[in-house]
């Protein structure tokens, strides 16, 4: 897999005077801004609005930005006007990490530093239906499963939450880290959790039975001891991200390296230079992968397209609707079970 940098060739400069073909909007949140996430409604979801329901959400362009504030205030944001839809208050401390389900309902959770997380139902007006406490340091960060039933939350003292997004209870703590856990991410399948820690490895989940299918180190354990004492963690990782294809993840971590793992090989295939890295997200296509850096900087980088085989493409397509437990109960050979549920690749 290869990796090429790319710098946009237009600067958008805060003034608006900037000669581009894109056009800027600036949004003045009125605090630091730590959290963000796009969302939008299904066509299922405006349809099942009633006529109050809808009088504010038949403003939005298909499209909301969701902005978490040092303040704990969390602002909705129409795109691309960047009218204000909602302020939702509630949170004690800055908000982090946002993540949208869009199933039946079009909701909003989100994870702060105050140990809890919020859901807020958009189709009435951004009202809080649940607070979910079962975390006793900040939460970091959340996610919701591709198919909306399962939801991640990781925060400090090493802890992995899997939560159910219908009745909001504790499904499974997976424990495996010794570290806080600062990220974390479903494949596109749903077959599959990532999740980064300060402990110097990513681990991948089954979610559906909260086995531990794999651990990639990005330092030794004593380094990373040494590291923490002195101050300096080169070992930290922060952020994971799937692949398009769900083959292969990248990692961004504090010893200044860009790594994409290999899910097959368990290592990476691909390094690249990314100095004070704290955040990576692949593009919904593939082709590309953003990182952003604490000095302000977001780098785009071209990727090389992975052809997943047609026997990958099949259980791609089959995990999207069987969990774990369903796949071994499939009247098939032992090994074609374990390609299933990513035993073997």
């Amino acid at each position: 897999m290869r990796l090429r940098s790319r710098k946009s060739a237009n600067r958008l400069k805060s003034d608006g005077k900037a000669k581009s073909q894109c056009g800027e909007k600036i949004i003045d949140c009125g605090q630091n801004v730590w959290g963000l996430a796009i969302g939008a409604p299904s066509s299922k979801n405006t349809c099942q609005l009633s006529a109050n329901q809808s009088k504010r959400m038949s403003r939005v362009s298909g499209m909301i930005l969701a902005t978490g504030l040092s303040n704990g205030e969390i602002k909705l944001w129409e795109v691309p006007t960047a009218h204000l839809l909602f302020n939702l208050k509630g949170h004690q401390a800055v908000v982090r990490c946002f993540a949208f389900i869009s199933n039946k309902n079009f909701m909003l959770v989100s994870a702060s530093r105050d140990t809890t997380l919020r859901v807020w139902d958009l189709q009435q007006d951004g009202k809080l239906l649940r607070i979910l406490d079962g975390h006793r340091q900040w939460v970091y960060c959340c996610a919701i499963s591709p198919d909306s039933s399962k939801l991640c939350s990781v925060g400090g003292g090493k802890t992995v939450l899997l939560w159910s997004t219908t009745s909001y209870t504790i499904l499974q703590k997976l424990e495996g880290h010794t570290g806080d856990v600062v990220s974390c991410e479903f494949s596109p399948d749903g077959a599959l959790l990532a999740t980064a820690s300060y402990d110097t490895h990513v681990i991948v989940w089954d979610p559906h039975t909260g086995e531990s299918l794999m651990k990639l180190r990005h330092c030794s354990p004593i380094a990373a001891a040494v590291d923490i004492h002195g101050g300096f963690s080169t070992g930290f990782v922060r952020a994971v991200s799937f692949s398009q294809e769900g083959l292969s993840l990248t990692s961004v971590a504090d010893d200044g390296l860009l790594r994409i793992w290999s899910l097959e090989l368990q290592r990476p295939v691909t390094v690249a230079p990314l100095v004070n890295g704290l955040c990576c997200t692949f593009s919904p296509h593939g082709g590309v992968l953003a990182t952003g850096t604490r000095d302000g900087h977001v780098k785009f980088w071209t990727m090389s397209r992975i052809l997943p085989t047609l026997q990958h493409i099949c259980r791609n397509a089959l995990r999207h609707v069987m969990s774990t437990q369903q796949v071994m109960l499939l009247q098939v050979p032992k090994k074609i079970k374990e390609f299933l549920v990513y035993k073997t690749f």
